[in-house]
């Protein structure tokens, strides 16, 4: 059993504290403002977005995180435009061995590295999706039958006798298998640019509406074209493609495309992308500044991500509710029948 910290207990931190706790390990919860009286109200209070089921688990809350105080983890599942203003505290105790920083991340670990020292930084990414409406999280399901994994790894790659533990830790939840990445800095880099430059403006040219977005052809054409535009933006600036199955996404004819998205689009899982794109605005322009930043130094033309960019920065105005002006374009006939094969399994996927 391991005495394990929550530093921010959001949709994420919300279910690995439920989950961990089941465990039987020593679990304390640590947040701000409301959020803190929420907590010690109610609880941490979570519901799986399929099924309807409600879970409510009770912790130790506590106001601060000082000097002196010892645990064998902090995990830190926080907004990265957050990260900033909580460092300080991190910083002060020297008596933690490890910090796991569970966030979207398109800038790297320097930040952390030079506030805690490498030897205390891990990074990773917590799945799956989730948002926030009042003091209920709602959460994707999290099965046993099929474990949701966790990808984690250590600053500079290596794997340590720390790195295992950690994964132990994190494997120990119901319905979770933790996953060490050797690459887990590109792993995080390539998440970024598949979905806050790309997936989030397409959302927000539709007003964050699941109605509008799933009617709407032009917001899933933008979108179709602006991920090459990422993946190339993040090759050419020295960041590899993590994993490179995510490379296929190029291969997908528009109309192949187009029709997967509007059919998924229709589904619980998009349901849940929304409600957590329409409480992280703030985070979204601020992943959106670094990619920008990461990708500036590659030289590369990035037209569709430009223009989406608008959306995310409130500058540009809505894309009318369902807009085809976009005409659409096909690929080769051997781009078609690969779209055809993967979209036959996407559709599969998305009526489960």
């Amino acid at each position: 059993m391991k005495k394990i910290l929550i530093y921010g207990v959001g949709p994420f931190g919300s279910l690995f504290a439920e989950r961990l706790s089941e465990a039987r390990h020593s679990i304390f919860l640590l947040d701000h403002g409301d959020r803190q009286q929420e907590l010690k109200t109610y609880g941490v209070v979570t519901e799986n977005t399929v099924t309807g089921e409600r879970t409510v688990t009770r912790l130790p809350v506590v106001e601060r995180l000082d000097e002196e105080d010892v645990y064998d983890l902090v995990i830190v599942p926080i907004r990265k435009n957050l990260v900033a203003d909580v460092l300080p505290a991190l910083a002060a105790n020297k008596k933690i061995p490890t910090f796991l920083f569970m966030m979207n991340n398109a800038a790297g670990q320097q930040q952390f590295v030079e506030a805690l020292g490498k030897e205390r930084v891990m990074a990773g990414f917590p799945l799956p999706g989730g948002y926030k409406k009042s003091y209920i999280m709602y959460m994707m399901p999290v099965e046993e039958k099929k474990p949701t994994i966790l990808p984690i790894g250590e600053v500079d790659g290596n794997v340590l006798p720390r790195t295992c533990e950690v994964a132990d830790i994190l494997s120990s939840m119901r319905g979770y298998r933790a996953e060490i990445r050797k690459d887990i800095d590109d792993w995080l880099k390539t998440h970024v640019a598949l979905l806050i430059p790309t997936l989030a403006p397409a959302v927000y040219a539709c007003n964050t509406d699941f109605e509008h977005f799933a009617a709407t052809r032009d917001a899933h054409v933008l979108l179709r074209r602006a991920l090459p535009e990422a993946f190339q933006a993040i090759q050419n600036a020295g960041v590899p493609i993590t994993p490179p199955a995510l490379r296929i996404i190029g291969w997908l004819p528009e109309p192949v495309f187009v029709l997967a998205l509007g059919q998924m689009a229709k589904g619980k899982t998009f349901e849940n992308i929304m409600g957590h794109l329409e409480s992280v605005p703030d985070e979204v322009r601020h992943l959106t500044d670094e990619f920008f930043e990461l990708i500036r130094h590659g030289n590369t033309s990035t037209p569709t991500l430009d223009k989406l960019a608008e959306y995310t920065y409130g500058t540009k105005e809505a894309i009318p509710f369902g807009s085809k002006s976009i005409p659409l374009q096909w690929g080769g006939i051997y781009g078609v029948a690969i779209g055809a094969v993967i979209l036959a399994g996407l559709l599969k996927k998305a009526r489960k």
